[in-house]
């Protein structure tokens, strides 16, 4: 792999100017309360200490109730940061400083209300759809060549990568518009307590910036330049700060990484994470089931979730037949059920491990079943 070296920060800001799309849209910011709607509303000319007390107080109900330069804890992760990778530490501590509390971002990182039921069609119909089927092939016809070298080299299959990075980003329409400083430090040190994870997934996202931190300084990119999603994802295939530094790949031998900006870098990366990840080149994804399952049998074959562990022979025995190839099939199966609404029928599948790589891009089957789905479809529209 070459030497990784980010894009510039001028071409980075044009890239970041899309909107989030699906799942990462940011929320409508919220009206101006207290100190910062006074302060909107004033139109006297106060001195210049009552303006810089008045910008403080505007801070601060922007940023939380403490600015993160101001607090112990975004200080002393700063030190350890700078510790751990000989940084200097006091553009460690400036950066964090200069961070900005995100209001909205705790909110969407915050679970669902229980009681809604899941729907794979509805869920579908957000992602295979028309304008990310046209989209595809656009991409497609423009990456043909890139594609074509991403499955050789990798043995990941064109319309999966294709399918990877429409449903993420309509292939770089909707890259996100958070700055990712500002949605890293607002997770690592504001996670939403009443999350069921928040001690796990507060220490995820402290890795993230520290990583963040780490590649940014390096390849002498402005931190405060890189737009992503409220989670702090960046480019067409969405990588984290950590995946970006473990999976990215110069794909198209410029001796820089630019997710953003190259569509053949985005392939080649996204190709090579699969791989990491566990694809094994020529097998499905999934396969077709006559359901016959019930009772004790069922829910034993549903309990590993979506992480393959029956054979095709062990979920014949248990009630679940897979026709023509998929009862040949060597190696481990999953009975991956997806809901359709209260009063639909679920739909099953039995998922392969090449179908659980999938989901270690997303831990969700509804989301892996959208990915190889809208690349099925674009390799139809394609005459594939």
């Amino acid at each position: 792999m070459t030497k990784q070296r980010l894009i510039p920060s001028a071409l980075l800001l044009l890239a970041a100017a899309a909107l989030p799309c699906g799942a990462l849209a940011s929320k409508p910011a919220p009206a101006q309360t207290g100190a910062a709607k006074t302060a909107a509303k004033s139109t006297a000319k106060p001195s210049t200490k009552k303006r810089t007390a008045a910008a403080a107080a505007v801070a601060r109900t922007v940023q939380g109730s403490t600015p993160y330069g101001e607090r112990p804890d975004a200080m002393q992760m700063a030190a350890d940061i700078a510790m751990r990778h000989d940084l200097p530490v006091d553009w460690v501590r400036d950066t964090i400083a200069q961070a900005r509390f995100l209001p909205q971002v705790p909110r969407l990182m915050t679970p669902a209300a229980q009681g809604t039921a899941k729907n794979w069609g509805v869920y579908r119909s957000r992602f295979v759809e028309p304008v990310r089927i046209r989209a595809g092939t656009r991409f497609w016809q423009a990456n043909a060549a890139a594609l074509a070298r991403a499955e050789k080299q990798y043995g990941v299959p064109a319309e999966i990568i294709v399918g990877i990075i429409g449903v993420e980003t309509i292939y770089g329409q909707q890259m996100g518009n958070f700055r990712v400083i500002d949605a890293l430090a607002t997770l690592s040190f504001d996670f939403p307590a009443a999350h069921p994870r928040a001690q796990a997934r507060t220490e995820y996202f402290r890795g993230e910036l520290e990583q963040f931190l780490r590649f940014t300084h390096r390849a002498a990119t402005d931190p405060f330049s890189l737009r992503g999603s409220y989670a702090g994802a960046m480019g067409m295939g969405q990588f984290m700060p950590s995946s970006w530094v473990k999976w990215a790949v110069d794909f198209d031998g410029d001796d820089r990484i630019d997710l953003f900006g190259s569509a053949a870098d985005a392939i080649g990366s996204v190709a090579n994470y699969f791989v990491a990840h566990g694809w094994k080149s020529g097998m499905p994804t999934h396969y077709p089931v006559i359901m016959q399952a019930q009772g004790a049998d069922l829910a034993a074959l549903l309990a590993p979730d979506i992480l393959p562990q029956f054979t095709a022979d062990e979920m014949a025995a248990r009630g679940v037949q897979l026709p023509g190839s998929g009862a040949a099939h060597q190696g481990p199966l999953a009975l991956v059920k997806l809901e359709n609404g209260a009063q639909g029928q679920p739909l099953y599948i039995a998922g392969t491990e090449n179908f659980y790589a999938i989901t270690r891009y997303n831990w969700s089957s509804y989301y892996a079943l959208s990915v190889i789905e809208l690349g099925q479809e674009v390799a139809a529209a394609m005459g594939r």
